[in-house]
């Protein structure tokens, strides 16, 4: 997507998103790979970036692409839909996206092109150009959308609902368990290892009572964790999360920081790798998720002095070990 990322894919938004930068792109496209090869074998895929051919197209070329839809086509999409009849702008460069993701299949000559249900149109606009260049349309495979933490929105990294399937075992263990009930089917069914005939006993149980939701959660945690992660570091997390959550005691494992002198709490916790940025620190300890040593922290202007060990703790998942230096 280094091509198509410089115009902003508007198929799951109400609203235009922000456009990146060449850079910015090459360094996103870097993480995903990262990231697929959990998955994928890299000796047997091939990773291409759309930039290749989109950078090429000239005026012409686009005009061309354009003539084969209408603005009618268009403004019958959902979200362009509902935007309009709200009064609000749909900017004429978010149209451009389903014509250069079309152009993709062109380039690519593709036999089968997934995605998600919210990709549809993109996907049949692939077709439809497909069939204006003489090649035979693409085979359009849609998905069921996998919602986020928060159980109701997509799973999105901007959103910040997102558990990253790069994330340290306990992390994405953690992040699975405080996922809504409801939630939990749609992880089922899209995530998981499991046979459709085992998820419906699975379902039967959470509905009849004979099964707890918290015990079907950790059940799920631990079938994903597995699939990134492998058997072991499955059940590392597992007992992780039973060890800080259900007895409340303190990881065995936890990070340690040395400390020298007083210093201030939001410094403390950039410094931990707590906190991204000194605000990002401080909106923490205005919402209350900061404690030292189980005591909440309430004033961003305080000292820490560490005369031996504390226990520094951001959310319910991670801590750092302060140690007097």
């Amino acid at each position: 997507g280094t091509g198509t990322g410089l115009i902003g894919d508007p198929s799951d938004k109400d609203s235009a998103r922000p456009q990146r930068t060449p850079e910015e792109l090459q360094a996103l496209a870097k993480t995903y790979t990262d990231q697929v090869w959990k998955i994928l074998d890299p000796q047997k895929t091939i990773v291409r970036y759309n930039s290749e051919w989109l950078s090429k197209l000239t005026l012409e070329d686009i005009i061309k692409l354009a003539s084969n839809f209408t603005v009618q086509q268009f403004l019958a999409r959902d979200n362009f839909s509902k935007r309009y009849a709200k009064g609000d702008p749909i900017w004429l460069h978010e149209f451009f996206y389903a014509l250069m993701q079309g152009y993709d299949a062109v380039a690519l000559q593709t036999d089968v092109q997934i995605g998600g249900t919210d990709q549809l149109f993109n996907l049949l606009a692939g077709r439809k150009i497909m069939e204006a260049f003489g090649l035979r349309p693409q085979v359009c495979l849609t998905f069921p959308i996998l919602v986020g933490t928060d159980g109701y929105l997509r799973m999105s990294k901007s959103t910040g609902n997102y558990i990253g399937i790069d994330e340290p075992p306990e992390q994405m263990y953690g992040k699975v368990m405080s996922l809504p009930d409801h939630a939990m089917s749609n992880y089922f069914n899209l995530v998981t290892r499991w046979t459709p005939a085992e998820i419906a006993r699975i379902e039967a149980d959470l509905k009849s009572g004979k099964l707890h939701p918290r015990d079907a959660k950790m059940k799920l945690a631990w079938e994903i964790v597995s699939i990134f992660h492998g058997d072991e570091a499955a059940d590392a997390a597992e007992a992780h999360f039973r060890t800080v959550f259900q007895k409340r005691e303190l990881p065995p494992d936890m990070p340690t920081l040395t400390v020298t002198g007083p210093v201030n709490i939001v410094d403390l916790m950039t410094q931990a790798g707590l906190a991204q940025s000194k605000s990002a620190a401080r909106r923490l300890i205005q919402q209350g998720g900061v404690r030292l040593d189980g005591e909440q922290v309430k004033d961003i202007n305080t000292m820490v002095e560490v005369t031996n060990e504390a226990v520094l703790q951001v959310g319910r998942r991670r801590f750092v070990k302060l140690i007097a230096g």
